[in-house]
């Protein structure tokens, strides 16, 4: 079975997340303990998407 790590998308260090070949992820929160951000992401076949998503508007 082959796996790999799921590299941060912001600073590009290992995450605590690995997947497998066959692992399929929508819309999955990713955080990073290293710079500590969250991102949404998307993976198959160890193609790893990153979804932007607009922050939310401040209410006058």
């Amino acid at each position: 079975m082959e796996k790999k790590w799921v590299l941060c998308p912001v600073c590009g260090s290992k995450t605590r997340l690995r997947l497998l070949k066959e692992t399929i992820l929508r819309d999955f929160p990713l955080f990073c303990p290293k710079c500590k951000r969250e991102s949404i992401i998307s993976a198959q076949n160890f193609k790893i998407e990153i979804i932007h998503q607009p922050d939310a508007k401040t209410q006058c």
